[in-house]
Protein backbone atom coordinates (compact mmCIF):
# COMPACT_ATOMS: atom_id res chain seq x y z
CA UNK A 1 0.00 0.00 0.00
CA UNK A 2 1.63 3.26 -1.24
CA UNK A 3 -1.14 5.84 -1.31
CA UNK A 4 -2.45 7.83 2.10
CA UNK A 5 -6.51 7.55 1.22
CA UNK A 6 -5.47 3.52 0.96
CA UNK A 7 -3.53 3.24 4.32
CA UNK A 8 -6.46 5.01 5.70
CA UNK A 9 -9.40 3.51 4.23
CA UNK A 10 -7.69 0.20 5.42
CA UNK A 11 -7.06 0.88 8.71
CA UNK A 12 -10.35 1.87 9.51
CA UNK A 13 -11.87 -0.80 7.48
CA UNK A 14 -9.65 -3.06 10.01
CA UNK A 15 -10.15 -1.24 12.92
CA UNK A 16 -13.97 -1.16 12.61
CA UNK A 17 -14.26 -4.98 11.91
CA UNK A 18 -12.74 -6.14 14.94
CA UNK A 19 -12.71 -9.97 15.11
CA UNK A 20 -15.17 -9.98 12.25
CA UNK A 21 -14.45 -10.92 8.68
CA UNK A 22 -16.05 -7.62 7.60
CA UNK A 23 -17.43 -4.50 9.05
CA UNK A 24 -21.35 -3.62 8.23
CA UNK A 25 -22.26 -1.10 5.94
CA UNK A 26 -24.32 1.04 8.73
CA UNK A 27 -21.36 1.19 10.67
CA UNK A 28 -19.28 3.19 8.40
CA UNK A 29 -19.11 6.50 9.67
CA UNK A 30 -17.72 9.04 6.37
CA UNK A 31 -16.20 11.64 9.17
CA UNK A 32 -14.17 8.92 10.37
CA UNK A 33 -12.07 9.00 6.97
CA UNK A 34 -12.59 12.68 5.69
CA UNK A 35 -9.30 12.92 4.39
CA UNK A 36 -9.74 9.54 2.21
CA UNK A 37 -13.68 10.42 1.18
CA UNK A 38 -13.17 12.16 -1.81
CA UNK A 39 -10.69 8.96 -3.54
CA UNK A 40 -13.48 6.31 -1.54
CA UNK A 41 -16.16 4.43 -3.33
CA UNK A 42 -18.61 1.74 -2.74
CA UNK A 43 -19.97 -0.72 -5.36
CA UNK A 44 -23.55 -2.85 -4.94
CA UNK A 45 -24.50 -5.73 -6.75
CA UNK A 46 -27.27 -6.74 -8.58
CA UNK A 47 -29.49 -9.86 -9.11
CA UNK A 48 -26.21 -11.39 -11.01
CA UNK A 49 -23.59 -10.50 -8.67
CA UNK A 50 -22.38 -7.53 -11.00
CA UNK A 51 -21.08 -4.48 -9.15
CA UNK A 52 -21.90 -0.77 -9.93
CA UNK A 53 -20.89 2.52 -8.27
CA UNK A 54 -23.07 3.37 -5.08
CA UNK A 55 -21.19 6.29 -4.04
CA UNK A 56 -18.10 7.64 -5.16
CA UNK A 57 -15.56 10.46 -4.14
CA UNK A 58 -15.62 13.56 -6.17
CA UNK A 59 -11.90 13.21 -6.81
CA UNK A 60 -12.70 9.46 -8.11
CA UNK A 61 -15.12 11.42 -10.55
CA UNK A 62 -12.80 13.91 -11.58
CA UNK A 63 -10.63 11.05 -12.94
CA UNK A 64 -13.33 9.61 -15.48
CA UNK A 65 -14.55 13.29 -15.82
CA UNK A 66 -17.92 12.39 -15.28
CA UNK A 67 -20.41 11.06 -12.14
CA UNK A 68 -19.50 7.44 -11.68
CA UNK A 69 -22.93 6.92 -9.32
CA UNK A 70 -24.78 3.88 -11.14
CA UNK A 71 -22.29 2.77 -13.26
CA UNK A 72 -20.86 -0.58 -13.77
CA UNK A 73 -17.57 -0.98 -12.62
CA UNK A 74 -16.64 -3.66 -14.87
CA UNK A 75 -17.14 -1.69 -17.70
CA UNK A 76 -13.77 0.60 -16.41
CA UNK A 77 -11.74 -1.81 -16.90
CA UNK A 78 -9.45 -3.26 -20.55
CA UNK A 79 -12.04 -6.46 -21.61
CA UNK A 80 -8.51 -8.62 -21.47
CA UNK A 81 -8.87 -7.64 -17.73
CA UNK A 82 -11.97 -8.32 -16.77
CA UNK A 83 -11.93 -12.31 -15.70
CA UNK A 84 -9.27 -11.28 -13.43
CA UNK A 85 -10.87 -8.37 -11.91
CA UNK A 86 -14.33 -11.17 -11.68
CA UNK A 87 -12.11 -13.38 -10.05
CA UNK A 88 -10.66 -10.93 -7.15
CA UNK A 89 -14.26 -9.78 -6.29
CA UNK A 90 -14.78 -13.15 -5.76
CA UNK A 91 -12.25 -13.34 -3.70
CA UNK A 92 -13.11 -10.32 -1.61
CA UNK A 93 -16.81 -11.47 -1.57
CA UNK A 94 -16.90 -15.26 -0.67
CA UNK A 95 -13.10 -15.40 0.49
CA UNK A 96 -13.10 -12.18 2.44
CA UNK A 97 -9.46 -10.94 1.25
CA UNK A 98 -8.51 -7.47 0.78
CA UNK A 99 -7.67 -7.05 -2.88
CA UNK A 100 -4.97 -4.37 -3.51
CA UNK A 101 -4.74 -3.31 -7.48
CA UNK A 102 -2.28 -1.28 -8.99
CA UNK A 103 -2.97 -0.35 -12.83
CA UNK A 104 -2.24 2.45 -15.61
CA UNK A 105 -4.85 4.55 -16.79
CA UNK A 106 -4.69 6.18 -20.21
CA UNK A 107 -6.64 9.07 -21.41
CA UNK A 108 -8.86 9.60 -24.55
CA UNK A 109 -5.05 11.77 -25.65
CA UNK A 110 -3.35 8.41 -25.07
CA UNK A 111 -1.78 10.11 -21.65
CA UNK A 112 -1.16 7.55 -19.32
CA UNK A 113 -1.59 7.21 -15.49
CA UNK A 114 -0.56 4.97 -12.26
CA UNK A 115 -3.31 4.02 -9.97
CA UNK A 116 -3.63 2.19 -6.71
CA UNK A 117 -6.93 0.70 -5.71
CA UNK A 118 -8.21 -0.81 -2.74
CA UNK A 119 -11.27 -3.44 -2.42
CA UNK A 120 -12.73 -4.45 1.19
CA UNK A 121 -15.21 -6.91 1.99
CA UNK A 122 -18.37 -4.89 3.27
CA UNK A 123 -21.67 -6.27 4.91
CA UNK A 124 -24.76 -5.18 4.65
CA UNK A 125 -28.09 -6.82 5.75
CA UNK A 126 -25.83 -9.55 6.96
CA UNK A 127 -24.59 -10.33 3.69
CA UNK A 128 -21.37 -9.93 2.42
CA UNK A 129 -21.68 -10.80 -1.35
CA UNK A 130 -23.51 -7.59 -2.35
CA UNK A 131 -21.39 -4.63 -0.93
CA UNK A 132 -17.40 -3.63 -1.15
CA UNK A 133 -15.70 -0.80 -0.03
CA UNK A 134 -12.91 0.80 -1.75
CA UNK A 135 -10.54 3.75 -2.59
CA UNK A 136 -8.68 4.64 -5.61
CA UNK A 137 -5.85 7.08 -5.97
CA UNK A 138 -3.62 8.35 -8.44
CA UNK A 139 0.26 8.08 -8.09
CA UNK A 140 0.41 11.69 -9.27
CA UNK A 141 -1.83 14.21 -10.62
CA UNK A 142 -0.50 15.93 -14.33
CA UNK A 143 -1.39 19.17 -15.96
CA UNK A 144 -4.35 17.53 -17.57
CA UNK A 145 -6.10 15.44 -14.87
CA UNK A 146 -9.66 16.23 -14.54
CA UNK A 147 -9.82 17.60 -17.96
CA UNK A 148 -8.86 14.47 -20.08
CA UNK A 149 -10.75 11.34 -19.06
CA UNK A 150 -9.43 8.04 -18.25
CA UNK A 151 -11.08 5.57 -21.15
CA UNK A 152 -9.07 2.48 -20.54
CA UNK A 153 -7.17 0.93 -17.95
CA UNK A 154 -4.89 -2.18 -17.86
CA UNK A 155 -3.69 -3.88 -14.46
CA UNK A 156 -0.21 -4.17 -13.90
CA UNK A 157 -0.06 -5.77 -10.44
CA UNK A 158 -2.03 -7.42 -7.84
CA UNK A 159 -2.07 -9.06 -4.36
CA UNK A 160 -4.44 -10.53 -2.16
CA UNK A 161 -4.61 -9.88 1.65
CA UNK A 162 -5.91 -11.45 4.88
CA UNK A 163 -6.08 -8.77 7.41
CA UNK A 164 -5.88 -11.85 10.12
CA UNK A 165 -2.77 -13.05 8.94
CA UNK A 166 -1.09 -9.40 9.61
CA UNK A 167 1.04 -11.10 12.41
CA UNK A 168 2.43 -13.72 10.61
CA UNK A 169 5.89 -13.35 8.71
CA UNK A 170 3.39 -14.51 5.36
CA UNK A 171 1.41 -11.09 5.70
CA UNK A 172 0.72 -10.37 1.88
CA UNK A 173 0.27 -12.79 -0.79
CA UNK A 174 1.44 -11.69 -3.90
CA UNK A 175 -0.66 -13.50 -6.43
CA UNK A 176 1.39 -11.42 -9.47
CA UNK A 177 3.11 -8.50 -8.89
CA UNK A 178 4.21 -7.97 -12.90
CA UNK A 179 1.43 -9.58 -15.19
CA UNK A 180 2.48 -10.69 -18.56
CA UNK A 181 0.17 -10.00 -22.03
CA UNK A 182 -0.43 -13.77 -21.58
CA UNK A 183 -1.63 -13.48 -18.41
CA UNK A 184 -3.75 -10.95 -19.26
CA UNK A 185 -5.33 -12.40 -21.94
CA UNK A 186 -8.14 -14.33 -20.74
CA UNK A 187 -11.29 -12.85 -22.63
CA UNK A 188 -11.34 -16.18 -23.97
CA UNK A 189 -11.82 -17.90 -20.79
CA UNK A 190 -14.80 -17.77 -18.41
CA UNK A 191 -14.36 -17.80 -14.31
CA UNK A 192 -13.61 -21.01 -13.18
CA UNK A 193 -14.92 -22.71 -10.29
CA UNK A 194 -11.87 -23.21 -7.49
CA UNK A 195 -9.63 -26.67 -7.99
CA UNK A 196 -7.23 -27.84 -5.94
CA UNK A 197 -3.35 -27.22 -6.71
CA UNK A 198 0.02 -26.39 -5.46
CA UNK A 199 1.76 -23.40 -5.22
CA UNK A 200 5.48 -24.12 -3.99
CA UNK A 201 4.61 -27.03 -2.50
CA UNK A 202 1.53 -25.10 -0.81
CA UNK A 203 -1.82 -26.25 -1.04
CA UNK A 204 -4.62 -23.78 -2.73
CA UNK A 205 -7.49 -23.37 -4.43
CA UNK A 206 -7.03 -22.25 -8.17
CA UNK A 207 -9.99 -19.37 -9.64
CA UNK A 208 -8.75 -18.81 -13.84
CA UNK A 209 -5.22 -17.73 -13.03
CA UNK A 210 -5.35 -17.22 -9.78
CA UNK A 211 -4.02 -19.11 -7.01
CA UNK A 212 -5.77 -18.53 -3.60
CA UNK A 213 -4.12 -19.60 -0.35
CA UNK A 214 -5.61 -20.09 2.62
CA UNK A 215 -3.27 -18.74 5.78
CA UNK A 216 -4.05 -18.40 9.37
CA UNK A 217 -7.73 -17.77 9.09
CA UNK A 218 -8.54 -20.78 11.46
Amino acid sequence: MQRAATKTLFNYWNELRGSRSAPERKNVDPTKIRHALSNTFILEANDIQEFSFRLAGSHLCSTYCRELKGRDFETLWNPRDRDALKTLIKAVTEDHAVALITFEGVSQSANKMNFETILLPLRHNGSSTNRILGAMTAADEPYWFGAQPIIDQRITGLRLIWPDDLATKSTFLDISSELSDDLLDISQQSPLAPVSSDVHGIKARRYSHLSVIDGGRN
